[in-house]
């Protein structure tokens, strides 16, 4: 059987009358929940509901689905009782996925999770596109930019990443500290002046204030840049929370807010309220100070 999810969100309009009614018992949006009822009607080739003002009525065909679904809950509850107790730990995997360069932001939620979570299995992979959540590509999504729209995802703020040019203190001995951003002649740089699909958002500054000649190497791999910075090949941005580990890595200006970044938790709205996810975003974002609400 490959629509048990269709068959729960069907089962849960035909028992409670709505769509909307729907959604919110499963937390998800009311679009995820259509979907699944022409899902399930495309494959039984049945229409399982009449629609009408004050909700949905289930058909022949969509009692006879409300029959077998209920037979299905009542099983499933009684293995769910029998395995009550059994034991307390979340068991299983957990995959996070994020950007390169922000992995200690993770790593003290990943490591708390382990030491209360043992059996579960811990996967953490970097991208730079946002995980298909849908297919089980990913449990968790931490994903910068504008926030993600999809009307299946449940979208968290994160914490917010500020930007700002740094110089290792090699560099600035051979060529002097600049005295702002009107003093840049004659230094060199790395990063791109190369539009992007999914940019940082300092590229636009760079692309407007740097000739491609100032550029002592052209990369757009954020980890390259910064051990491009941190061994004296020229400036670069840097994320704040990065730099501030290394004190030869000197700032150049202040960050500015146009330089700074916002950080998404992004989850599949089917998985989002299970144990081991919620448990997972409740370390992550306890972890840090430097929220939004």
């Amino acid at each position: 059987m490959d629509k048990w999810t269709e068959l729960r969100s069907a089962y849960l309009v035909a028992k409670l009358g709505t769509v909307s009614a729907a959604a919110d018992a499963l937390g998800v949006h009311r679009a995820t929940i259509n979907r699944h009822i022409e899902a399930l009607e495309q494959a039984l080739g049945a229409t399982l509901f009449q629609r009408h003002a004050r909700g949905y009525t289930p058909t022949e065909a969509g009692r006879d689905m409300l029959e077998t679904a209920a037979r299905a809950e009542e099983m499933f509850n009684d293995l769910r009782g029998r395995n009550a107790g059994r034991s307390a730990q979340l068991s299983g995997d957990l995959i996070v996925t994020t950007l390169s360069g922000i992995a200690n932001l993770i790593m003290p939620a990943l490591a708390a999770f382990r030491a209360a979570h043992p059996e579960v299995a811990l996967t953490f992979a970097t991208s730079t596109q946002l995980a298909r959540l849908e297919y089980g590509e990913a449990h968790v999504a931490i994903r910068a930019g504008d926030k993600p729209e999809d009307l299946d995802y449940v979208v968290l703020p994160f914490r917010e990443i500020r930007f700002t040019l740094y110089a290792h203190q090699d560099y600035l001995a051979r060529y002097g500290k600049p005295h702002g951003l009107d003093d840049l002649d004659g230094h060199y740089f790395i990063g791109s002046l190369i539009s992007e699909t999914h940019e940082p958002p300092y590229s636009a500054w760079m692309r407007t204030h740097l000739a491609q000649t100032a550029l002592a190497l052209q990369t757009q791999d954020p980890r390259a840049i910064f051990y491009g910075v941190l061994n004296g090949l020229g400036i670069g941005f840097l994320a704040e929370h990065e730099a501030a580990a290394y004190p030869e890595l000197v700032p150049i200006v202040p960050p500015k807010a146009e330089w700074a970044g916002q950080l998404w938790i992004v989850t599949h709205g089917d998985l989002h309220r299970t144990s081991k996810v919620q448990a997972f975003i409740g370390l992550l974002r306890g972890n840090h100070v430097h929220l939004l609400s």
